[in-house]
C-alpha cells in the first residue's frame, strides 16, 4: 500500500517540513529560555505614620532635646507638614498652622505629643512621629597640644579619656600631666585637673570624671 505522503507535491512536502522545524525551534526556544514570571504588583499604601531615616541618630528614649540639635517631623499624609527642621536657639521650632512650637527640654516622644495636641486643631487624628538626627546640643570640646581640635559630641557617660582618645592623639608638646577641664557651674568657671598618664595606669579614677555639655578639656 502506498504511504499517503507519497501523494502530496513536494512543494506540500517542503511547506509541511518548513513549518515542523519552525514549531520545533519555537519550543527549544520556550525551554531554553522560559518567560519570566509576572511582576507582583507593590502596595504602596502606608499603614501608619513614616518613621524617620536611616541617617537618625540612636538616642535614648529619655533624651531631652536640645538647641541647635535636628529633628525629623513627620505627620502622616501631610507632607506640606513633616520636614527635618534644626532647634533654634530659643529652643523653638517652626511648623505650618502651628508657629512656634517648644522643643528643647522635651523628649521626641514629648514633642510628638505636643504637635499632635497643636494640630487636632486643624486635622482629624493627626499622627506624628518626632525623630532626633543629629546631636549637636550635647557637645564637649577640645584644644591645646592634640591632633584634632574642636568639638566631639558627648556620647552618654563619656569619660575625659574617652574624649581624649577621639581627639587622635598628641602632639610631642602635650604636657600629658597638666591637662585640666574648664566647666561653668552656676556661673562660674570650674577648673578640674587630670593627668593623662595616671589615669592610663587606673590610678586616681576619680580624676576622670563624667562630662557635661559644654566642657572645654585642654591639653597645654
Amino acid at each position: 500500500m502506498a504511504n499517503p505522503s507519497d501523494r502530496l507535491s513536494p512543494e506540500r512536502r517542503r511547506m509541511m517540513r518548513w513549518r515542523f522545524y519552525t514549531l520545533l525551534s519555537v519550543l527549544v526556544t520556550l525551554l531554553l529560555h522560559p518567560a519570566p514570571a509576572p511582576a507582583q504588583a507593590t502596595n504602596t499604601k502606608s499603614d501608619g505614620p513614616k518613621v524617620g531615616n536611616a541617617a537618625s541618630v540612636v538616642v535614648d528614649a529619655d533624651y531631652k532635646i536640645g538647641a541647635q540639635d535636628v529633628v525629623r517631623i513627620d505627620v502622616w499624609k501631610e507632607p506640606d507638614i513633616s520636614r527635618t527642621i534644626p532647634v533654634r536657639p530659643d529652643g523653638k521650632i517652626s511648623l505650618p498652622l502651628l508657629n512656634d512650637v517648644q522643643a528643647s527640654g522635651l523628649t521626641a516622644m514629648q514633642l510628638a505629643g505636643s504637635i499632635r495636641d497643636g494640630l487636632t486643631k486643624f486635622l482629624t487624628n493627626p499622627q506624628v512621629t518626632v525623630t532626633v538626627t543629629e546631636i549637636n546640643s550635647r557637645r564637649v570640646y577640645v584644644t591645646g597640644e592634640v591632633m584634632r581640635t574642636g568639638a566631639i559630641p558627648l556620647l552618654p557617660n563619656m569619660t575625659v579619656l574617652q574624649a581624649l582618645a577621639s581627639a587622635g592623639g598628641f602632639t610631642q608638646f602635650a604636657k600629658l600631666k597638666d591637662i585640666y577641664i574648664l566647666r561653668m557651674e552656676n556661673g562660674q568657671q570650674v577648673k578640674y585637673a587630670f593627668d593623662y598618664k595616671e589615669a592610663l595606669k587606673g590610678k586616681r579614677p576619680e580624676r576622670n570624671i563624667l562630662l557635661r555639655p559644654g566642657d572645654l578639656i585642654v591639653v597645654p
